[in-house]
């Protein structure tokens, strides 16, 4: 099973960038689709973004779209999302997560169908 650490959360102003990373140990990211997720404090775990295992296809809810950028480095067994234009609703704690699953989207915005999951990350936007 894949260990995945999650860093690059913080507190910026709305408007500002974040780029949060993911780090895998123990097997190559490569071999899994990946995801990033986010809970809102009194909410339900939210999907942001996904990538499949080529990085050839990419998907994100429609909240995010223009703003977030996800991606993948191989070599450092790492996968990004870049945040910009943060809002200060998009204050939650971020998890990435690695998935088994195929490709697709409808697999890859459930939460359900992923294997591994970070510890998290918090990102704090303030107005």
């Amino acid at each position: 099973q894949v260990q995945l650490v999650e860093s690059g959360g913080g507190l910026v102003q709305a408007g500002e960038s974040l780029r949060l990373s993911c780090a895998a140990a123990g097997r190559l990211v490569s071999m899994y689709s990946m995801g990033w997720f986010r809970v809102i404090p009194g909410k339900e775990r939210e999907f942001v973004a996904a990538i499949s295992t080529s990085g050839g296809n990419t998907y994100y809810t429609d909240s995010v779209k223009g703003r977030f950028t996800i991606s993948r480095d191989s070599a450092k067994n790492t996968v990004y999302l870049q945040m910009d234009n943060l809002k200060p609703e998009e204050t939650a704690r971020y998890y990435c997560a690695a998935s088994l699953g195929s490709g697709l989207r409808v697999v890859l915005q459930n939460w359900k169908n992923y294997n591994s999951w970070g510890q998290g990350t918090q990102v704090t936007v303030s107005s």
